[in-house]
């Protein structure tokens, strides 16, 4: 019997197609709205790496502006810890 293997997470670009290599998700709230922050490591076939933000609201990534409040950037770095691929290419702010 085969095995069914998961598909890698791909990601439009304006570089082509990009395979997600780490993600971390960072949730947000503001009264009644809820979201989360996402930081992703993306590769392209070339072999590129790009690093890009976004935004999720029900699930769904969204590009546009992602604002972070300052005291919750220590929540990112606490999330980079367990993505350390994505942490090495953000540098210092993954350090504590």
């Amino acid at each position: 019997m085969a095995l069914a293997t998961a598909k890698p997470q791909t990601a439009a670009t304006p570089w082509g197609a990009a395979v997600v290599v780490e993600e971390v998700a960072v949730p947000q709230r503001t009264g009644d709205k809820r979201f989360s922050v996402i930081v992703q490591l993306l590769e392209t076939r070339s072999g590129e790496r790009l690093v890009r933000f976004a935004y999720a609201t029900a699930g769904s990534a969204r590009r546009g502006p992602v604002t972070m409040r300052a005291r919750d950037l220590e929540r990112l770095r606490a999330a980079l810890e367990r993505a350390p691929v994505l942490q090495e290419a953000l540098g210092t702010l993954g350090e504590q």
